[in-house]
């Protein structure tokens, strides 16, 4: 599977394990954390927003071309638990990678 995917699916699951509290700690799903590029991270966000995976995120470009990701109201929508429920492939593949990760830290 493409690591693109990956990152967009452990966005969601994430942001879908997250509405079970009223806080939510979005350094779980930044950038760093996911270690891709701030830009690559940026337009995930945005491709995400803009097929309604998810809302309450601002972007705002600027002319000199840089973008700039707001997050702290960030929370998964309905087509974006839906995403995660018929993507029985990438949740298998997610989960066994948990236990990988499990298992050799």
């Amino acid at each position: 599977m493409n690591d693109n995917f990956k990152c967009i699916y452990k966005i969601l699951k994430t942001l879908e394990k997250a509405m079970d509290y009223s806080e939510f700690d979005t350094s779980q799903i930044d950038y760093h954390s996911l270690e891709v590029s701030k830009e690559r991270w940026s337009r995930y966000i945005e491709m995400m927003s803009d097929v309604g995976y998810i809302k309450g995120v601002k972007i705002t470009s600027y002319i000199n071309g840089e973008t700039s990701v707001d997050i702290k109201d960030i929370r998964i929508t309905l087509k974006g638990l839906e995403y995660l429920s018929e993507n029985t492939i990438m949740q298998r593949l997610y989960k066994s990678a948990m236990g990988v990760k499990d298992l050799i830290s």
